[in-house]
């Protein structure tokens, strides 16, 4: 099939984070591309990526990156799709500059911003669902079931919780 999703990493030291787009897009089965291009070490590849992503039918992309993460701000500023930033914790300062770098982009050129690490690597990947299920029933369907277990595995901890507790 072809990808409807871009995963972009700035290193391959961003792949145990950004595994968890992959792997929650599979679970929602989309198609995905990856990408390991640096804002700063490739920028060329990085736009050309970016300009050139539409035309291959990706419907939104997903950029990790840590440090000084400028990679979610040089795609959104080369194409239309929606981007969606994973700020990455691999600098001391512990992922708060990779957050700051992805989230402080000027007006008109927007980076839809995930929580840093994993956590954010998969809400990414369920916004992007998201953004395809406006136009994909199917994909609408998968979505709203996994909307009800996640609802169905917080009656289940609380339940657990209450039985331990004797309440």
């Amino acid at each position: 099939m072809k990808p409807l999703v871009g995963i972009v990493m700035g290193s391959d030291s961003d792949l145990p984070v950004m595994t968890e787009t992959a792997r929650r897009l599979t679970e929602f089965d989309i198609p995905y591309e990856i990408e390991i291009t640096s804002a700063h070490r490739s920028p060329i590849r990085t736009s050309a990526y970016a300009r050139e992503a539409s035309r291959r039918g990706l419907k939104t992309i997903i950029v990790g990156a840590g440090g000084a993460s400028h990679l979610a701000g040089i795609i959104a500023a080369e194409t239309i799709l929606p981007v969606i930033g994973v700020p990455i914790d691999s600098s001391p300062l512990s992922g708060i500059d990779a957050l700051l770098s992805t989230v402080q982009m000027p007006s008109g050129v927007p980076v839809a911003t995930m929580a840093v690490g994993k956590a954010g690597a998969s809400n990414a990947a369920i916004l992007a669902a998201e953004i395809i299920a406006i136009s994909d029933k199917a994909l609408a369907l998968k979505l709203n079931r996994f909307k009800r277990e996640l609802e169905k595995s917080v009656v289940a901890k609380s339940e657990k919780v209450k039985r331990e507790f004797k309440v």
